[in-house]
């Protein structure tokens, strides 16, 4: 990988000035402890000093070097991190939108796309702060370790006796950390979700007058967040509090046992110097580390929702991968729940058969198993039991890409991108020219309204298409279906909120895209249903009837019943 050509050298060249770094407490031992030394033991002061500028000069030029390698090495550093945050973050999108869809219907998307933003945060400051912090302070440990044995081993293993008490304290506090960064990163996320929903449906908000209620629901999302905040930092401030006083309080006992020792002729000033100011190094890196394992911890716990949501199996692609579709459909004995609603049966031995080319309708009360019909042609959903055949094939032998490739669906509640219109109708079919976006608005009856605006093709929808009327954003719906060039069409009540002149376009447009595709319609207005080829009359997930408009009429059943109120 890229990044990892640039990790590795930064990584050697964090290790090199690591080891750098410790020339400072060396050469400052040579000036503190070798010129007292000397001078009692009646060494020329000339070369003393003479001593002391070689010490310093190779000091500045230890530090210059060091220097040098720290302005490439954290170049390189922020290069890898930030190139493998951004592969992170194109593999979680990637895997997100390849979940199936009952996984969305048990999320929140605003909580889902707050929280992955503020996980990927987390692991963004560790990658490029706490990491380089680790490798530079346990190589400064180590070697100033290594130093102070040298200087006196026995008031090494006197400082060393803390040690187990602080991993201790590691393990204890370091479990709490990490739960409570999880529990914030979800109240965070809690408080991203209200106002992502608050400011999708401003116009609710604003005609209902609940601003102040959305505000006191934020407030409620902040309040949570910040007092789980407040416990983490609770055990982050006695955690610390607790390093400082055992670390320091350490050094200043060894110290303290040092200059007994320095007085009683044990211990030579010089390595006495130098087991001063490299303990000084030792427990500033030490000191470091608590900070450093809680931001790990923080990662470890934040990064449990990224795991969630890349160990969740993402959609079936495997199957027939060029199956091309000629329109028949089939539903054979299929039966269908939902997961989350397992007690309640959704469809009951649904059995229908569709032949290229025609155009179904169907009709029912709300909540009848319509929509489920589509959901199950589109593969979002799958059957508890029968099967669904497209062209004689079993949809589940043929790759869910495939069939969706072949398939397009008018909505009755029409989400434009927040982009322009050339862009949502372009959405078809990425990378249509121009001309054949401006042909296709033109069968859907949206050449006319889009040519009349100030920037044409080119004007901004605004966020879910907002600034379009709902006719305007239907006939955009229906544009981008047509340049899909689906074998199979899927009309979702596209007309049930239409004035009348919006209808008649809407209904023109729809014409102009079911000619010479397998349609099925859900329909709650009678004259989008009246020239169906066949109408299935759903109640209570089945299907009770039949049969052309004429001959639903002639047998005066629930079909008559829904007519006399005109399917609604």
């Amino acid at each position: 990988m890229k990044e990892k050509a640039v990790f590795l050298p930064s990584l050697a060249a964090l290790f090199f000035t690591a080891i750098l770094s410790l020339a400072f407490p060396y050469y400052l031992k040579e000036l503190i402890g070798n010129p007292t030394d000397a001078l009692r033991q009646g060494v020329d002061p000339a070369q003393v000093l003479e001593k002391s500028n070689h010490v310093v000069l190779m000091l500045i030029s230890v530090l210059a070097v060091q220097s040098v390698i720290a302005f490439f090495r954290v170049q390189g550093f922020i290069r890898s991190g930030e190139a493998a945050l951004n592969r992170l973050r194109r593999d979680v999108f990637a895997h997100l939108v390849k979940l199936p869809v009952p996984f969305y219907q048990e999320q929140r998307s605003g909580a889902l796309s707050n929280r992955v933003s503020a996980d990927l945060g987390i692991v963004r400051d560790t990658l490029l702060n706490a990491v380089p912090q680790a490798v530079r302070h346990t190589v400064i440990l180590v070697g100033g370790l290594i130093f102070i044995f040298v200087a006196s081993w026995k008031l090494s293993l006197i400082m060393l006796g803390s040690v187990p008490v602080v991993v201790l304290a590691i393990a204890f506090f370091g479990r709490k950390v990490r739960g409570f960064s999880r529990d914030a990163q979800d109240s965070l996320a809690e408080a991203g979700t209200v106002m992502e929903e608050t400011t999708q449906s401003i116009a609710d908000v604003k005609a209902f007058g609940n601003e102040e209620f959305e505000a006191r629901r934020y407030d409620r999302a902040l309040d949570s967040f910040f007092a789980v905040t407040l416990r983490g930092a609770r055990h982050r401030a006695a955690f610390l509090s607790f390093i400082i006083f055992a670390l320091f309080g350490t050094i200043a006992f060894v110290t303290w046992y040092g200059s007994r020792m320095y007085a009683h002729g044990e211990i030579g000033w010089t390595n006495f110097a130098a087991f001063i100011l490299f303990s000084i190094f030792v427990g500033a890196s030490l000191g470091s580390f608590p900070e450093i394992i809680s931001q790990f911890q923080q990662t470890a716990g934040a990064t449990d929702r990224l795991r969630e949501i890349l160990d969740t199996p993402t959609e079936r692609v495997s199957g027939d991968m060029g199956l091309e579709l000629q329109g028949s459909l089939a539903f054979k004995r299929v039966n269908f729940r939902y997961a989350s609603r397992p007690d309640v049966q959704v469809l009951h031995d649904i059995d229908f058969q569709v032949q290229p080319g025609q155009r179904i309708a169907l009709v029912g009360p709300s909540g009848a198993g319509k929509s489920t019909i589509f959901s199950l042609i589109l593969g979002f959903n799958h059957p508890e039991s029968g099967r669904i055949l497209f062209d004689d094939v079993d949809a589940a032998e043929i790759s869910l890409p495939c069939l969706r490739a072949q398939m397009a669906v008018v909505p009755q509640e029409v989400m434009l991108f927040g982009g322009t219109i050339l862009e949502n109708i372009e959405y078809g079919n990425p990378g249509a020219s121009r001309e054949d976006i401006a042909r296709i608005a033109e069968m859907a009856n949206a050449h006319e309204f889009i040519s009349a605006l100030p920037e044409g093709y080119d004007t901004m929808v605004g966020p879910r298409g907002t600034k379009l009327s709902g006719g305007q954003r239907q006939r955009i719906a229906i544009a981008r279906a047509i340049l899909a060039n689906p074998r199979i069409l899927l009309l979702d009540e596209a007309t049930s909120a239409l004035d009348s002149e919006s209808e008649r376009l809407v209904n023109e447009a729809l014409e102009r895209a079911m000619a010479g595709r397998t349609s099925l319609v859900i329909a709650h207005r009678l004259s989008t249903v009246r020239h169906a080829d066949s109408i299935l009359v759903f109640n209570h997930g089945r299907i009770v009837e039949s049969g052309t408009h004429d001959e639903l009429i002639a047998r005066g059943g629930t079909y008559q019943l829904l007519v006399e109120t005109q399917l609604v």
